[in-house]
């Protein structure tokens, strides 16, 4: 049984896409940029909002990044709602494992205050120890420096915890902080994806989850 579980957000908790697509395609649509089809934002997002707006732009000057940076933030900000939902089964996978013993944190490349925000909102506040995401100064997944502050904050045995996510980031987020990964299936990315980068277990669902975290 691990005794401390970190998960990823955005594809492993939350299905956010169409949110996070639909924001991407309005800032294009502003600054004249070509639109994507949603299933591509699989693979824009994941490391971040400043690497996704850089990953739509056409023009990449840092004043056109600045600018357009901040243009999506503020209208995801407003939109980050609309069809946000927790994937099926996590809510009652959560309540399980709290009612175990089991110390659950969230950790994401969303920024810090609308990863709070959304946790919240979708979870409220029973759940999860701490909930973390991109901060000022801090390098963001998959560098080590913010899983292991985490790690010390949390009191938690790097021996018994497990990270959870859905892309090869999750993936080297987790080894570059020596923990074991559980690829979630269920989210962005591909089984193919997940195993290539070296995930120790793969879940079709949340109840194939639980029972990796308590085996």
């Amino acid at each position: 049984m691990y005794k401390t579980v970190v998960f990823d957000l955005d594809g492993t908790l939350l299905n956010t896409l169409t949110d996070l697509a639909d924001a991407g395609n309005r800032l294009c649509q502003k600054y004249g940029w070509p639109t994507h089809e949603r299933q591509a934002y699989r693979y824009f997002v994941g490391n971040g909002i400043p690497k996704l707006v850089e990953r739509l732009a056409d023009q990449r000057t840092p004043a056109v990044l600045e600018a357009a940076l901040a243009d999506f933030k503020r209208d995801y900000g407003q939109h980050l709602r609309d069809t946000t939902a927790p994937y099926p089964g996590i809510p009652e996978m959560l309540a399980k494992l709290k009612a175990n013993g089991v110390q659950l944190a969230v950790f994401s490349n969303k920024a810090d205050a609308l990863a709070k925000e959304v946790v919240k909102d979708y979870f409220g506040t029973q759940y999860f120890t701490i909930v973390r995401g991109q901060m000022t100064g801090v390098a963001p997944k998959p560098a080590a420096e913010g899983t292991n502050a985490l790690l010390q904050a949390l009191h938690a045995d790097p021996a018994s915890t497990l990270y959870v996510g859905d892309s090869n980031v999750d993936v080297e987020t987790a080894h570059n902080a020596n923990l074991p990964c559980c690829g979630a299936v269920w989210g962005f990315r591909t089984r193919e994806e997940l195993n290539a980068a070296g995930a120790e277990y793969l879940a079709e669902n949340s109840d194939e989850l639980y029972d990796v975290i308590m085996k």
